[in-house]
């Protein structure tokens, strides 16, 4: 009886450690920002970049106006 309880909590352990590393990393890790000419990505690459800065997008913005808000919230290259 007394193996037969340390089997059960043993497993019950390897379990537990199963179930953290499956659900408790980033099984999705978040898509990592875009890189290049603002000018050349799509319009979820613009969103997400925005998003990312909390710079929360409206739904009903059109490319030109995500575009523009992303070319005036880049930073300046450091020369």
């Amino acid at each position: 009886m007394k193996s037969k309880s340390l089997v059960l909590a043993f497993g019950g352990m390897i379990a537990a450690a199963a179930a953290w590393a499956i659900w408790g990393s980033d099984v999705f890790p978040p898509e990592r920002d875009p890189t290049g000419d603002p000018e050349t990505w799509t319009r979820g690459e613009m969103r997400r970049w925005l998003a990312a800065r909390n710079l929360v997008p409206q739904d009903g913005s059109t490319r030109e106006e995500l575009l523009a808000r992303v070319l005036a919230n880049m930073r300046i290259p450091r020369t």
